[in-house]
């Protein structure tokens, strides 16, 4: 049996000068595919750049994954819109996750 994927939209709650921006990048409203509204947040976050894609090392642990806007409630609000389309995969499919949040030092 396959997996019941849907679209979710995450929007933004806060305005672009909300300080709670303070830590991340406004990125408007994103789509994805998922399996519920908390993968909707995992999903997004994933789209985004990690510490492990550069030449930089976090703080804690080894991932940047939970320091995502997206995963943020004060940040953002997720809306399931439907059913996702037969064969359609999990990942994003609007919107647009920055990659830029991170300046690697590789040249």
């Amino acid at each position: 049996m396959q997996e019941e994927l849907k679209i979710y939209r995450l929007s933004p709650l806060a305005e672009p000068d909300d300080p709670n921006w303070q830590n991340a990048e406004y990125q408007g409203e994103v789509m994805v595919v998922a399996r519920s509204s908390g993968d909707a947040r995992i999903v997004a976050a994933a789209a985004e750049l990690d510490f492990r894609e550069i030449d930089a090392k976090p703080a804690e642990g080894v991932t940047t994954d939970m320091a995502s806007a997206f995963r943020s409630e004060k940040l953002y609000t997720v809306v399931e819109e439907g059913s996702a389309p037969p064969g359609a995969k999990r990942g994003v499919i609007g919107g647009k996750v920055r990659l830029d949040n991170i300046i690697s030092t590789q040249r």
